[in-house]
Order: structure tokens, then sequence, then C-alpha cells
């Protein structure tokens, strides 16, 4: 395995770091953060016409034809300056389950205006009545030539902007996975905001009416495959992200601690400061590695499901110990929220919880080293 960066992704991440680093500022952050929406639209724009959103996007769709690796690449990039976007849902959950299974109609409709920041999407994967996305409890039943759709997913980003949710549901003959608008007849969303200020959703659906276009790819034949492909990338999209959340983090710590003084020194100086900036640092590229392989061997077509659930488990709790450590190493400055380090925190909290946090992929993870042997490092 080499985790080097392809000429590729480098060019990905400066091109992504060289944007972001100028518009995401601390006082631009504040300004969001004080108007009615979560959601930068104009850094949302600027990113379209740098050709970003277009990413996982065919070139023969305007796009640049990457895949889950690149995608983590810019995720990295927008967790360092932990920016008010929905790259995530938009690119990973919505843009490459359709570059993978949609039709050709379906991802000329929707991964076209996806690239020039004209579409926003979204997918649902937490079901309130099942663990497993492979099964989920939201049920589809023919009625005709269409279907309906009933059941209520939990935590839905970017649900009250996406022109089109894709949403998993059990039918009779499988999972399949619909193309969901949230203004559909039979949807309700309710809005939960959190502690980041970006609103998840509760999607409810009672008896949503489907047409056949409605249904991604082949349906039943793939959907729960398809499922897990999407569940297994938006994990690692998850944790790339809290890996550029968590090693901003510790630069702004690393700095504050060189120029803070007390009795006369700088903190840094002190041996209980070195000693807890050196667990994060270990616990920083511990993340690093996992993350990157989890996502190299997913870019390469690989088994990778106990790599990705190492990755989640890994950007939970080592997430979590990061996010502490750099908000106490900052002491009374670290809760002012005109400092910025308190959006770490609250961002590296965020991700460590969604899609489940650490217990439950250790759990997994065991249950699968029961029914299986050890496997030998691929």
């Amino acid at each position: 395995m080499d985790f080097s960066f392809t000429e590729d992704q480098i060019v990905v991440r400066n091109l992504a770091r060289g944007i972001l680093d100028k518009e995401v500022t601390h006082e631009r952050l504040k300004r969001i953060e004080a108007g009615p929406e979560w959601f930068d639209r104009s850094l949302w724009t600027t990113l379209a016409d740098a050709g970003l959103l277009g990413l996982t996007v065919g070139a023969d769709l305007g796009g640049m034809g990457f895949g889950i690796a690149e995608a983590c690449v810019l995720l990295h990039e927008v967790g360092r300056v932990v920016a008010p976007v929905p790259v995530l849902p938009t690119l990973v959950l919505g843009g490459m389950t359709i570059a993978r299974f949609g039709s050709g109609e379906q991802q000329r409709r929707w991964l076209v205006p996806m690239a020039a920041g004209k579409a926003i999407l979204s997918a649902a994967l937490v079901d309130a009545g099942s663990s497993d996305p492979a099964r989920p409890a939201t049920a589809a039943r023919r009625d005709g030539s269409s279907w309906l759709l009933d059941g209520e997913k939990r935590c839905v980003s970017a649900a009250a902007l996406a022109e089109r949710i894709l949403v998993p549901a059990t039918t009779e003959a499988g999972v399949a996975i619909f193309l969901v608008p949230p203004s559909a007849p039979g949807v309700t969303l309710a809005s939960h905001t959190t502690s980041v200020g970006e609103p998840l959703f509760t999607l409810d659906l009672t008896h949503v009416r489907m047409g056949a276009d409605d249904l991604l790819g082949d349906g039943p034949r793939s959907g729960a495959e398809s499922a897990r492909w999407l569940q297994e990338r938006a994990l690692v999209a998850l944790c790339a992200t809290q890996l550029g959340v968590c090693e901003r983090a510790l630069e702004i710590t690393s700095a504050y601690v060189r120029e803070r003084q007390q009795f006369g020194v700088p903190i840094g100086t002190f041996q209980a400061v070195q000693h807890r900036a050196a667990d994060c640092y270990v616990d920083l590229e511990g993340l690093r590695w996992v993350t990157w392989r989890a996502a190299w061997k997913l870019a390469h077509g690989l088994a990778a499901s106990r790599e990705v659930a190492v990755a989640k488990f890994w950007a939970a709790e080592a997430g979590s110990r990061i996010a502490n450590a750099a908000q106490h190493l900052h002491g009374g400055i670290g809760v002012d929220v005109d400092y910025p380090i308190h959006r770490y925190f609250l961002w590296s909290k965020a991700l460590e919880l969604s899609l489940g946090p650490a217990a439950s992929h250790l759990a997994w993870l065991g249950r699968d080293m029961a029914r299986a042997a050890p496997q030998e490092p691929s």
C-alpha cells in the first residue's frame, strides 16, 4: 500500500486549501453563526466555480472523474477550516452514489447541476427502526406502477437544502434506494440544530408516492449492496473530516502553548503540557494512518469493512481525546467564543457521534471477528 498522494490528489488538496484558507476566516464564520442560516452560499459558489463540486462527477458530465480518496482529500481541507458547507452529503452521500449506481438519465439530471453548485443532495442513513443500513425498517410497497414509502429517518444533513435525498427502504424483493424530493406530499421535515449550528433533520415518510424514475439504478436487485457501499464511504468521509478538524486544532494549540507565558516562560516548556501535546500527536498520526488506509482500500475496490470500522472507532476515540486536550491546554480562553478553538471542539464531538459512536463500531468489529478469523493485512 502506498498512501502517498498522487499528483492529482496534491492538486486537489492545494486548490481546496488555497480557497478555504483564504475564504473561511474567523470573522466570516462569526458572521455566518450570527445569521439565520448555517450554510455559506457564497463559499459554495466559489467551490463550484473552482470545479471542486464536480470532483466525483464523471468527465463526460463536466466533472473531474475522481472517487472516494479525492473526496476525502477535499473533506480533510473542509475539516481544517470547519467550513459550513454540505460537501459530505452532496458529493459523497448523494453524488458518488448516483454516479456509481444511478441510471444514465439520473446521472445527467443530478450530477451536472451538482457540479455547477446548483443542486444539493443528501442521503438518509440513520433509520429510526434499524441499525443496519442494508436492512432498513423504512418500507416501500408497490402501488400499481409506483411505490409508497413509509418510515422515519433521523440525523439527515442538508435535508432542507437538498433537491433529492437518497432513502434506503425495504421492499418485498429486497432493499431499494429512492431519490426522494423533500417537498413531496407525505414528507415531513423536523429540524434539530446541533451544537455546531448545523441543522439535522428527522425525515418522516407517510405514504410518499415515488415513480419508477425515482428508484436508484436497478432497484431491489442491488439495493442492499448499494446501501452498504454508501455507508462505508460515508464513514470514511467522516473520518477524513475529523482528521482535518483534529489536525488544525493541534496546530492552533501548539502555536498557543509556544506563545502563552506563565511564570515568565512559555507554558509549552512545562512537562505536563508537552506530554499532553505528544499524546495528541500520537493520536493524530494513528487517525491519519487508519483513515487513509480505509480510503485507499475503498478507492482500489478492495474489501474494507473492518478497516472502515477501525477508522471510525479511531476517529471517535482519538478525535475526542485531541479535542478535549486542545480545549484544556488553552485554559480559560478555550471557552471564549471569540477565539476559534471552540469550533474545533464542537465539530469533533459531532463527528465522533455521527453514524454511531466508537462503541457501536467496536461491537460490530467484535461480532465480525467472532464470525470469521482475523485477516492478514493486505
